[in-house]
């Protein structure tokens, strides 16, 4: 349809705009709809802006379909509206839509569960630490927190008749708690080659919470290289906790959080890989009976956590966990122990 300027004299449209009612049309017109099969198919994405993406670690529409808006839009050098649509072409071609429950639980069969070396403690989270999932310890210093992620490290390289993933392992430390010798120990313990366990042990240390949330963001180019099964955060919140301090920066910090927990869940459903993270603790004052413990990261840690199991120290070796929240699996507590081998019943 033709506009009028000031002159009353017609003035045609320009061409961008019936490009953009002939794509209407298309979509409309079910015969003529094109489902996009490369990146160079996608609304806005043009040869040198799929390359770019590419490079971007953005290679297949399930990626695409992943990301936000915003994201997407910076990595693509992109309109965020055009980004959007970009997004939602991706879902389509994947059918990102409602689904029936039985196709769910067909594709839920995929999961797999590591081992953590106690059948008591394995019982308590539904056969081991899951895949697709995040998986959080909390409680105080020396209850087993690291020390179940060190076994975690060790066990999902095992075969998968044996409890493991027979995958490698990504180590975020943010406490500087690593210790190879006990990742040492351990595999001597499952009568596993100690060289080849810790080659399979990529281990990153992070110096503040910007470059934690930056060595998740580049966990996924190293996820299908090195076959990563598990990845560990020891602990969470430490850096988040030192960077933010006062009431006047708990709104950023917990904004940066739940986006750093988002793209950690991310990863395992993109990739089937299991998440375990371990988080610190506070007293809390205001509770007069009973235990004040309380895990640090608020709502935005409590919701973005698929299974969070509270650890308290028992008498020598032994260890109390106790499953605090799961979607699917009921409040329990296990006795299970750690020594020179690991962790045990």
């Amino acid at each position: 349809m033709a506009k009028k300027n000031n002159l009353d004299e017609e003035v045609p449209e320009t061409e961008e705009v019936d490009l953009e009612l002939e794509s209407e049309e298309e979509i409309e017109d079910g015969d003529k709809k094109k489902i996009p099969k490369r990146l160079e198919d996608l609304p806005g994405i043009g040869k040198v802006t799929a390359d770019k993406i590419r490079k971007a670690g953005y290679s297949d529409f399930r990626k695409i379909a992943a990301a936000s808006p915003h994201e997407f839009s910076e990595i693509a050098e992109i309109g965020v509206e055009t980004a959007k649509k970009t997004i939602a072409a991706a879902r389509d071609a994947l059918e990102m839509g409602f689904e029936t429950a039985d196709n769910i639980l067909e594709r839920r069969k995929n999961i797999a569960k590591i081992t953590t070396g106690s059948n008591e403690l394995n019982g308590l989270l539904g056969g081991g630490v899951e895949t697709q999932a995040i998986t959080e310890f909390y409680g105080k210093f020396s209850c087993g927190k690291s020390q179940m992620g060190f076994q975690l490290a060790v066990n999902v390289q095992l075969p998968r008749d044996k409890g493991g993933l027979d995958g490698s392992c990504l180590f975020i430390d943010t406490e500087s708690t690593f210790r190879p010798e006990r990742i040492v120990s351990m595999a001597k313990a499952n009568k596993m080659d100690p060289d080849k366990v810790l080659k399979r042990i990529y281990v990153a240390k992070a110096v503040n919470s910007d470059h934690q949330v930056l060595l998740a963001d580049k966990a996924e180019e190293m996820i299908e290289k090195y076959n990563i099964k598990l990845i560990i955060v020891d602990s969470m919140m430490s850096q988040f906790r030192s960077d933010y301090t006062g009431r006047r920066a708990l709104n950023e910090r917990q904004q940066k959080l739940n986006k750093h927990l988002h793209q950690l869940q991310k990863l395992a459903d993109t990739y089937n890989i299991a998440v375990y993270i371990t988080n610190q603790v506070m007293d809390r004052p205001d509770i007069l009976f009973g235990d004040p413990t309380a895990p640090i990261g608020g709502h935005v840690l409590a919701h973005n956590a698929t299974f969070r199991v509270y650890l308290r120290k028992g008498k020598a070796t032994k260890r109390i966990a106790r499953m605090i929240d799961s979607p699917s699996l009921p409040e329990g507590e296990v006795v299970f122990s750690v020594d020179e081998d690991g962790i045990r019943d």
